[in-house]
């Protein structure tokens, strides 16, 4: 019921221990009654509001008062802003709360539609990182929110799974592997993405969390398995099939960010082809994960990235699979316990989220789920 008079009524009743018959009862009225008032479904008159009163033995302006009717300007929060790039005055956010840290992450409009945002940068902060935000309204639900700092493409299905199927929302937020875990560590996400290959067992993600976090007490779960490799225009014009081709001087490549495991990859076979980085045509010119890349393949700003096959396959691009991967999620065991994290884990394991996974992204889904330390 839309009205302009606020009540506090359960709140007084609750702190002078008396419960809602009884007030009921002295003020002859019906329980239900005081639990309509205190729900603000209905407005007593004006011989119930002083019995009210009286028995609670406050002055009326205490139980009810009237709201402004004028529209409340927005709430004003100090905030940190997880963003691999700058972010500007008037940058759409979704809010999160982690553990005791507020958290902003800027977010994009699509071609054709406005993003989904809880406010507005609404001031710079003096450090990096910092920023003084502007919320569009009070947000309650945070015990139903997981951040989930990655880049893997198909997480877009993981999201709308678990938010139809257990109401947990997940906010993305794009970073490389090793931003996303330094994040985690520093206390800032709730869940990392990451498919980092050790160079000398050709394991993922375990060894390089084993050295670089040895005292954190991380849970990793596997997501999938996915091809990463050469994203091309389709009918591949350029004729590329290998990394050593990406020399040639007529092929615009486009690079990954430094720290993401499609850069490590890509330094790697450079490496071990004896081909000096300086040498490719676009090593320098970066995109922001693997989707943002093979969109430069598609407009022609590019011809080759190295990205997943799910990324070629989204814009109906060609495809040279280089090396397989594991790509999984890492979070504090502390994260795990939590109902947010219970449901996501849940959703991991469905028959229908491994389906989609196979045939929407060509991922393979054997170990999807699967609690690996």
């Amino acid at each position: 019921m839309d009205t302009t008079i606020r009540n506090h009524l359960g709140a007084v009743r609750r702190s002078r221990g008396i419960g809602a018959a009884d007030l009921a009862k002295r003020v002859d009225v019906s329980r239900q009654t005081i639990y309509a008032i205190e729900a603000g479904s209905y407005i007593p008159n004006t011989e119930v509001t002083l019995k009210l009163a009286r028995e609670l033995e406050v002055p009326v302006e205490e139980l009810f008062s009237l709201l402004n009717v004028e529209p409340d300007a927005p709430d004003a929060l100090a905030s940190e802003v997880l963003s691999s790039s700058p972010v500007s005055k008037g940058q759409a956010v979704r809010v999160c709360q982690v553990g005791s840290r507020r958290i902003s992450i800027p977010v994009n409009a699509s071609p054709y539609y406005l993003p989904e945002a809880d406010g507005v940068v609404s001031r710079l902060g003096r450090l990096p990182g910092k920023a003084e935000v502007a919320t569009f309204a009070k947000d309650e639900s945070d015990q139903k929110k997981l951040v989930l700092a990655g880049c893997d493409p198909a997480i877009g299905l993981v999201t709308r799974m678990v938010e139809k199927l257990g109401g947990v929302e997940i906010v993305s937020a794009a970073a490389s592997s090793k931003l996303a875990l330094t994040w985690l560590k520093e206390g800032k996400v709730h869940i990392a993405g990451s498919h980092l290959e050790d160079p000398e067992t050709g394991e993922f993600n375990l060894p390089f969390i084993r050295r670089e976090f040895p005292d954190e007490d991380f849970a990793v779960i596997t997501f999938a398995r996915w091809e990463e490799g050469l994203v091309l225009a389709p009918g591949n014009p350029k004729k590329i099939s290998k990394v050593e081709d990406l020399a040639r001087r007529s092929v615009r490549f486009v690079n990954r960010e430094s720290g993401s495991g499609s850069r490590t990859l890509l330094d790697r076979l450079l490496q071990s082809g004896g081909i000096a980085p300086a040498k490719i045509n676009g090593y320098d010119r970066v995109a922001q994960g693997h989707l943002a890349a093979a969109y430069m393949v598609l407009t022609n700003e590019a011809d080759c990235c190295l990205a997943t096959r799910s990324a070629a396959q989204t814009f109906g691009l060609d495809f040279v699979a280089l090396q397989s991967e594991r790509y999984d999620f890492v979070m504090r065991r502390q994260t795990l316990a939590t109902p947010a994290a219970e449901t996501f884990l849940d959703v991991l394991q469905r028959a229908t989220l491994r389906r989609k996974l196979e045939v929407l992204a060509g991922y393979e889904t054997g170990q999807t789920g699967a609690v690996l330390a």
